[in-house]
């Protein structure tokens, strides 16, 4: 079995995770080194502002006045990389760092010996972990699938934690548009 976590947004998460007033604000992303910067990331606030993706400073300030900008902020990304891995390594010895702000997590069968007994189901510790990253707030959301890609995209789609058992029944309904997340 296979774990993902998921950090949504993880670079704006990096550059707004210590800043809680701006949670209730609409918040856009830019990459300061682009010779035209442009938003990358932002939240849902922004985007029920009427601002996307791509769009200028000025273009998303003529949306909303109370937009707020913020530039990519590397040291936060890298500190908030570690964290998302050190909480990975709770759960088992085989971690991958596979993307910014993606953790995949693979469960040999058992338990390894090198890790203490944890009691509970997968999906229970798991979202133990969860639980345990909002607490430093970080926005985190986990699959649990058979195979690496398939708990990717269950990630994506969890609300905090999605335990898939059969693929092709979990694949068959979704809209083309989704699985072309993964």
């Amino acid at each position: 079995m296979f774990a993902t976590i998921y950090l949504a947004n993880f670079y704006l998460q990096a550059a707004t995770r210590h800043q809680p007033e701006l949670r209730a604000k609409p918040v856009g992303l830019i990459e300061e080194q682009e010779n035209k910067p442009v938003i990358i990331q932002l939240n849902a606030e922004a985007e029920s502002a009427g601002i996307r993706k791509r769009m200028t400073p000025s273009q998303a300030l003529a949306r909303s006045l109370q937009v707020v900008i913020k530039v990519r902020a590397p040291a936060q990304e890298k500190a908030l990389a570690e964290i998302l891995l050190q909480h990975a390594f709770t759960l088992s010895p085989y971690v991958e760092a596979t993307a910014p702000g993606v953790c995949t997590i693979q469960f040999m069968d058992g338990q390894d010996a090198r890790l203490p007994r944890q009691a509970g189901s997968l999906s229970s510790r798991v979202a133990r972990v969860i639980d345990r990253l909002a607490v430093c707030d970080i926005v985190a959301q986990a699959g649990i699938a058979p195979l690496p890609d398939t708990s990717f995209l269950a990630a994506q789609l969890a609300r905090p934690v999605l335990e898939i058992d059969d693929a092709k029944e979990f694949l068959a309904p979704l809209p083309i548009e989704t699985l072309a997340m993964a």
